[in-house]
């Protein structure tokens, strides 16, 4: 009875084991690691944390315009009142002889005010125009964030491609490891019938111990590249990962219905963008040489006490005064500053039109560059997929012939170099036909289908 239930605690504890084990995997799509990475880059939510700060910038230049109101209040004890010296004209009416000017104190030692004032911008072209370019720089702000967004994951769906051609590399290498031990098998029992040469057995276990090499380098290669995933996904480096979407994924429909039409690409709304925002800073300079009108105007009570005390008395007297303002400013001459200042963002205007050129003609090569190496190397897989076939054809054939002896060692080795350089061929184009499909759905805009969580 002991015994029971002792192994049914341990198979608990072991089902935990595993299930912990399990819940410590996750197993990911290239969407979801995009997905991920986008939410968790540091250069997006730098971008975000921008585009925050972008609205608040809005409400900023908005409050230049709205109208401000401020409540004020003064208490003052003149502990030694001011003097003020009246011209000897003044002595001869107050009863003197006029021959000397005199020293009057003048006030009451106390004295306090309470004030409410107001001002409005009734004409401001520049403050207006402010609100503009803080609303175009809002906009400018949404595009960093999708231009940081589709970097991440263009750089993610390049490495999963790559660490899934590394998968399949390692199985091409433990299949040749398999057939090497096979030979090796065989080889050895010829040697020790006396029919076959120690020489022979000899290159086969080189030939085995470089495909346990191989192994180890991909294995090892496999490992880091997996690394960097968790690193740009932001996931635990103790937590392992599993990418389940297969190296030979299609990402983009057939290339003669692929979206060439680049002008909706990030990196030229960024520039139109930022050509807009040249238009309106060149406005705003201009819009100095306009006048400027604003509104005033302030209410407030004053009291006037010789003694502390009668501020607290029944009979205390309190005078009220107003002003409204209307203020007007020309400006009439400024050294020339306003119109160095226009040259300028002339010039900053027709720096970025040339660079909004220069990136259309950039990108349209690069899309005629990755259509080209796509069709190229969607053929190259083809070929090189039925030359592996082939190669491991021959190979299977020549080791079936050396083991009855109608062919030497050599010509196993040869076949099994040509082998190699199949497999070796096969990859190289598998991955760079993965990676002309990111660079072309990267150029497209179609990546953002990896990005929309739909």
């Amino acid at each position: 009875m002991k015994r029971t239930i002792l192994s049914l605690t341990l198979l608990l504890l072991l089902g935990q084991y595993v299930t912990a084990q399990e819940g410590n995997s996750n197993a990911l799509s290239l969407k979801q690691c995009v997905q991920i990475a986008v939410q968790n880059n540091v250069n997006v939510k730098t971008a975000r944390f921008d585009k925050e700060k972008s609205k608040y910038k809005i409400d900023e230049s908005r409050a230049v315009l709205l109208p401000k109101i401020n409540l004020n209040g003064s208490f003052q004890d003149n502990v030694i009142a001011a003097t003020t010296v009246l011209p000897a004209a003044f002595g001869k009416l107050l009863g003197g002889t006029g021959d000397q000017d005199i020293a009057v104190s003048m006030g009451t030692q106390f004295s306090s005010s309470a004030s409410i004032n107001f001002s409005q911008v009734l004409f401001n072209k520049t403050a207006s125009l402010g609100l503009e370019i803080s609303k175009k720089s809002s906009i400018l702000s949404e595009l960093t964030i999708e231009k940081a967004s589709e970097e991440i994951a263009t750089e993610v769906a390049k490495l999963y491609f790559l660490v899934q051609t590394t998968v399949e590399q390692e199985k091409l290498i433990e299949g040749n490891i398999s057939r090497a031990e096979k030979m090796k098998a065989i080889t050895k029992v010829t040697v020790d019938n006396g029919v076959g040469k120690q020489i022979d057995f000899d290159r086969v276990s080189v030939n085995l111990e470089n495909y346990h090499t191989q192994l180890s380098n991909s294995q090892a290669a496999l490992e880091q590249q997996l690394n960097m995933m968790k690193y740009l996904l932001d996931i635990p480096q103790e937590q392992s990962i599993t990418l389940t979407d297969k190296v030979d994924m299609s990402l983009i429909p057939e290339a003669s219905v692929m979206n060439s039409d680049l002008s909706d690409h990030v990196d030229i709304k960024l520039l139109k963008s930022q050509q807009e925002m040249n238009i309106l800073n060149q406005k705003t300079i201009k819009s100095g040489f306009l006048p400027t009108v604003s509104l005033s105007g302030l209410l407030a009570l004053q009291g006037l006490k010789s003694d502390f005390k009668d501020y607290f008395s029944s009979n205390s007297k309190w005078y009220p005064y107003s002003y409204l303002n209307v203020s007007l400013s020309v400006p009439l001459f400024d050294g020339g500053e306003k119109h160095a200042k226009s040259r300028q963002a002339t010039l900053e205007y027709q720096k970025t039109e040339e660079k909004l050129e220069s990136v259309k003609e950039s990108l349209d090569m690069g899309f005629k560059n990755a259509m080209n190496n796509f069709v190229n190397n969607k053929d190259n897989v083809s070929r090189q997929r039925q030359n592996l076939g082939l190669a491991e054809k021959v190979y299977e054939e020549t080791s079936l012939k050396y083991r009855e002896g109608m062919a030497t060692m050599s010509n196993l080795l040869q076949d099994e170099t040509s082998l190699s350089n199949a497999q070796a061929g096969f990859l190289t184009s598998l991955y760079n036909l993965k990676d002309a499909e990111v660079k072309m759905i990267s150029l497209s805009g179609d990546i953002q289908k990896l990005i929309d969580k739909k």
